[in-house]
């Protein structure tokens, strides 16, 4: 991340200076900084992702390499059901929509810039140069889902189900409740209860979690070991999925202050319900990957 959370942004200090945040208002937001920098940011599925730090080696045999891919589109999956009973439970008409949004662009709904009435052509780029930067013709990083196209082919689930193609995974293979580890089912579990959760307290921590979690690197960790098993196994493998997203959350990553000086300052705010919500989070999102790193064994075996 480019700024650390511990800093207080120019915009808070400008209204503490002109009255609008007390002095002890301000001390006590910098103490939640720290411990927010504390105790998520050096969560030790952020600093350390084991599994990630192997994969990105791209020793991984096509067996595992199928494995993660069916793992990770069931959390895929099954996303969309705690994003919508965030969408559901928002305080607010702003996060209502907010919510949303990303439910709609993973379902297909394409961003679309402020000024554009469509999403920009593909140009003169070979199907690689599309898959490597995104297909320019199904997605876009910026913008929003309000006036943008909907394609069947933009849905997330569908880029990385076309990549289990490519490995002999069906569409009976990905997705469903009954491919999942008992470790990634319960990440998903945590995920609706936590991310979705009614508290909205709860929520906002752990959608705070998600967020830093996703911004952290482990995208760039999967993208490394994606491109030496692609250039050893299979030179076309669609990274579509994965390069996209990890265009997304280098974005994102510049809002953090922002988002939580927004919790923060909002009526009704209570900090040890969002660190609970967000440590619980990050709880969850490491027994997926631990049980990712303990499965490498019994699916090492070269399909």
């Amino acid at each position: 991340m480019t700024t650390r959370i511990t800093e207080v942004s120019p915009e808070i200090l400008t209204k503490a200076q002109s009255g609008e945040i007390s002095n002890a208002k301000l001390e006590e937001y910098r103490g939640f900084l720290r411990e927010v920098e504390s105790k998520f940011m050096n969560h030790r599925i952020i600093v350390d992702n084991r599994y990630c730090r192997w994969f990105a080696q791209g020793e991984m045999t096509r067996s595992q390499l199928c494995h993660f891919i069916q793992q990770f589109s069931v959390f895929s999956h099954f996303f969309l059901v705690a994003q919508l009973k965030k969408m559901i439970n928002a305080g607010s008409l702003e996060g209502y929509r907010a919510s949303k949004e990303i439910l709609a662009n993973e379902l297909g709904v394409i961003f679309r810039k402020s000024g554009h009435t469509a999403v920009a052509g593909s140009g003169a780029l070979s199907d690689a140069e599309k898959d490597l930067s995104t297909d320019p013709d199904l997605v876009s990083t910026e913008g929003t889902v309000d006036g943008g196209t909907f394609k069947f082919k933009a849905g997330h689930f569908e880029w990385l189900m076309r990549m289990g193609e490519q490995l002999g995974l069906g569409f009976a293979d990905l997705g469903k409740r009954k491919h999942g580890t008992p470790s990634t089912l319960f990440f998903c579990d945590e995920l609706e209860r936590l991310y979705g959760s009614e508290d909205a307290n709860i929520g906002e921590g752990a959608s705070f979690a998600v967020e830093n979690w996703a911004a952290a690197g482990f995208w760039k960790q999967l993208i490394q070991g994606l491109r030496r098993f692609k250039e050893r196994e299979i030179p076309d493998l669609k990274l579509a999925f994965f390069t996209w997203h990890d265009a997304v959350e280098d974005q994102h990553a510049s809002h953090t202050q922002d988002e939580l000086a927004e919790v923060f300052f909002k009526e009704g705010f209570d900090q040890q319900r969002f660190l609970s919500g967000g440590l619980e989070m990050l709880d969850g999102v490491a027994r997926f990957w631990d049980g990712l790193f303990d499965d490498r064994n019994s699916t090492a075996r070269a399909a």
